[in-house]
């Protein structure tokens, strides 16, 4: 595969700060909503605790 040519890095350039400053509003706005929001880390370490004992479970059977 061929590099890409200057026209084609300075498109992709001027596309990803497009993107950037459309979804720029949004972010800001989330942000600023999760510094509200009451924590619940129960919620994130319940689903990760069974994610990482079903890895291990995946390991520990293909072993044998």
């Amino acid at each position: 595969m061929s590099d890409m040519a200057l026209w084609e890095k300075l498109l992709l350039g001027v596309f990803a700060v497009g993107i950037i400053f459309l979804f720029s509003p949004g972010i800001k706005e989330t942000f600023k909503r999760s510094k509200e929001a009451k924590s619940d880390w129960a919620g994130v370490l319940f689903p990760l605790g069974i994610m990482v004992l079903f890895i291990i479970g995946l390991i520990y059977f293909a072993k044998n």
